[in-house]
């Protein structure tokens, strides 16, 4: 089961003052230092982590990426050098969707749809193929 290392974020008074900031994230990382990367623990910004990820969640593969690792990669803050336009998932959450916890969510229900997705797959039968 995946939890949050602080609990329910829900209940911290933070939250409901200033969601906005409070759920703000500029770049989603692995636990661990270096080379050492803790993939069952997933810092989202300086007051959230999520631990106790399973490592088949990294099975779920999209474009040659775990689903998790896809989703970790876009939610920062970043700007183009050529262009000069930053790219913010904050602000995809908090204008097109109305919620600043939505990034934080979002990593979570990637987490349930790939364990779930590995688990249909390997219930699958065996493809016979002559």
């Amino acid at each position: 089961m995946v939890t949050f290392k602080e609990g329910d974020h829900r209940l911290i008074p933070e939250a409901a003052a200033d969601p906005v900031s409070f759920y703000r994230v500029t770049k989603v990382k692995f636990g661990g230092k270096g080379k050492e990367q803790d993939k069952t623990t997933v810092i989202y910004n300086d007051r959230f982590t999520v631990q106790n990820i399973p490592l088949e969640a990294y099975d779920c593969v999209v474009n040659r990426k775990p689903a998790l690792e896809w989703v970790m990669e876009r939610h920062v803050v970043k700007t183009d050098k050529a262009s000069g336009i930053v790219n913010d998932a904050n602000d995809h959450a908090n204008k097109k969707i109305g919620d600043p916890r939505y990034p934080l969510d979002l990593s979570c229900r990637v987490i349930t749809v790939s364990l779930e997705t590995m688990r249909l797959v390997d219930s699958l039968p065996a493809l016979d193929v002559d």
